[in-house]
């Protein structure tokens, strides 16, 4: 029985690239596309994830430039979200992100809370994203740091 809640978790994270999608340098993180977002796609409580057309991720998908990937996805809960993230295999790719994307001085990923069922635009989400750079965490744009409950406090 599926249990259906109501809000979901949005998730946009971007990220600039050290170099083109194709060169050497990036293979082991274009290796890793494939299987990781088929892990996404199986863990317990992920809704969706934007992919490009007719393709199985979303590297084609470039609103800040060529340079700039983006990630984003839909989540039933900060849990599932954070088990993706932090307690699964996801985190061996994450933990060499040094080596195919570029620090980022300015925030760079963005959490809020959507009616179940939405399906987020790109410009949803990039709006998100510069509301938490212009604002700082607020209940409409946070992050895992500074996270806010759908209806409730922050919770740390």
């Amino acid at each position: 029985m599926v249990v259906m809640t109501e809000r979901h978790l949005a998730q946009l994270n971007i990220g600039t690239l050290t170099g083109p999608l194709d060169g050497p340098g990036l293979a082991d993180f274009v290796a890793l596309l494939e299987p990781v977002n088929a892990l996404a796609d199986r863990t317990p409580g992920f809704v969706w994830r934007l992919v490009g057309e007719g393709e199985g991720d979303a590297t084609s998908i470039r609103p800040y430039g060529d340079d700039v990937m983006i990630n984003y996805s839909v989540w039933e809960s900060r849990e599932a979200l954070w088990d993706f993230v932090y307690r699964s295999a996801h985190l061996d790719a994450m933990r060499r992100r040094r080596e195919w994307f570029l620090r980022h001085v300015e925030a760079y990923q963005v959490l809020w809370w959507i009616p179940a069922g939405h399906i987020p635009t790109i410009e949803e989400g990039l709006t998100r994203l510069e509301q938490l750079k212009n604002a700082g965490p607020t209940p409409e744009a946070f992050t895992f740091r500074d996270f806010h409950e759908p209806d409730g406090p922050r919770r740390p």
